[in-house]
């Protein structure tokens, strides 16, 4: 099984609002996931991210890929840490 790190969009219109999450890359976007490992507000002032960075860091041990945007995310949440 393929996994991947990745968002989940919730909220409403024009007000999105994104959980991370550990899911099979054959799953749709919104469809069922394995964990949840944080969310991302893009729209508060400022932005939050939220992440288990020991987590991510678990799945990605075990061989699971970030998307892209999930990626940068989680490269914010560790310079923010720092």
């Amino acid at each position: 099984m393929a996994t991947v790190i990745r968002l989940q969009r919730g909220g409403r219109i024009k007000r999105p609002f994104y959980s991370v999450v550990v899911t099979d890359s054959r799953n749709p976007r919104d469809g069922a996931f394995i964990e949840k490992v944080g969310y991302y507000d893009p729209c508060s002032q400022p932005e939050v991210i939220n992440l288990d960075l020991a987590l991510v860091q678990a799945w990605q041990d075990k061989g699971a890929q970030a998307s892209d945007r999930v990626a940068s995310i989680i490269a914010k949440a560790k310079a923010s840490n720092n």
